[in-house]
């Protein structure tokens, strides 16, 4: 019988293997815990199955058929297609280049343009002010996404509005539009002398991120530029409450050198909304993937000293 060992304490949770409780300690299932606390607990003795008790397996160490036994791994069903992909696994760190290749090369077969997203876990704690990153970063590549922007403002501006291609261009009437349920739109831009008669629409606008906030970009005197930098790939970004970053930054269907371009425009970004609050090393790990796809790990080292060559 194949075994694998775990060490684990007193409390039945599973530790790292430097011994010290995990970040997020995972306790024994109801199934193994009498075995675990059988005998001396004490000196934490556990021994699974008989046959290792025999053996001699040494304190604190917990013999178990598979991971999945003691709770270490998901038992999440998955698809042919995602069974079939090759990864080097979760935790091999690769170049930014490589990372893409690999991912482009698992997301064939899918029935849809899928999404290639980086997910960066950063050493900040968003709660308090002085470590938030709320900003935007334009995608040299585009996001390969049709974005529709409405745009509210005076008359003097609509008509540089319609020319930059916005979908939507109105004043108090598209106030009043919007207000009633009309949510035609995936940016709204407002011009600062129309921002007090749209902050009516909080309720409406609040819960889908749609509120202009100058922070992104989305409050502008110019609105016929901020139009074209969205049509034109500007991606809004902000880390949720775990210090992570969730960015899109283009489609599997993109050349691979346009998505390492589009990667390395992220990654310059963050560093460039670094904030005042975050101390020590502020790039905790990085990881790639489509939007069904396996997740890629890179070397945020290589990322950072990446040069795009033009």
């Amino acid at each position: 019988m194949a075994t694998f060992r775990v060490h684990v304490d007193a409390h039945c949770r599973v530790l790292s293997a430097r011994g010290s409780v995990a970040a997020r300690p995972v306790r024994l299932p109801q199934a193994v815990r009498p075995a675990a606390r059988t005998g001396a607990l004490a000196v934490k003795a556990v021994a699974v199955d008989a046959e290792a008790a025999e053996e001699g397996v040494a304190p604190g160490v917990v013999v178990a058929e598979n991971k999945a036994q003691v709770g270490m791994v998901s038992t999440k069903k998955r698809s042919r297609r995602f069974k079939a992909i090759e990864t080097p696994g979760r935790m091999v760190e690769l170049g930014a280049a490589e990372a893409i290749e690999m991912m482009l090369q698992g997301s064939q077969g899918t029935s849809f343009d899928e999404t290639a997203e980086i997910h960066a876990r950063l050493n900040i704690n968003p709660k308090y002010n002085d470590q938030q990153i709320r900003t935007t970063v334009s995608l040299p590549k585009g996001t390969g996404k049709t974005v529709r922007v409405a745009v509210i403002t005076n008359e003097a501006n609509m008509d540089a509005a319609k020319e930059a291609g916005a979908d939507v261009v109105g004043g108090e009437d598209l106030i009043e539009q919007i207000a009633g349920g009309m949510m035609d739109f995936d940016k709204l831009i407002a011009s600062p002398d129309m921002m007090p008669k749209v902050a009516k629409l909080g309720r409406q606008l609040g819960p889908s991120g749609l509120m202009p906030n100058p922070k992104t970009g989305t409050v502008s005197p110019n609105v016929a530029a901020a139009v074209t930098e969205f049509k034109g790939g500007k991606v809004e970004f902000r880390a949720d409450k775990q210090g992570i970053c969730h960015v899109p930054f283009g489609k599997t269907s993109f050349k691979a050198a346009d998505l390492l371009e589009n990667l390395k425009a992220v990654q310059t970004c963050i560093d460039a909304n670094r904030p005042t609050g975050a101390k020590g090393i502020f790039w905790k790990s990085v990881y790639i993937t489509s939007t069904m796809g396996a997740s890629y790990k890179l070397d945020i080292t290589a990322l950072r000293t990446l040069e795009i060559e033009n």
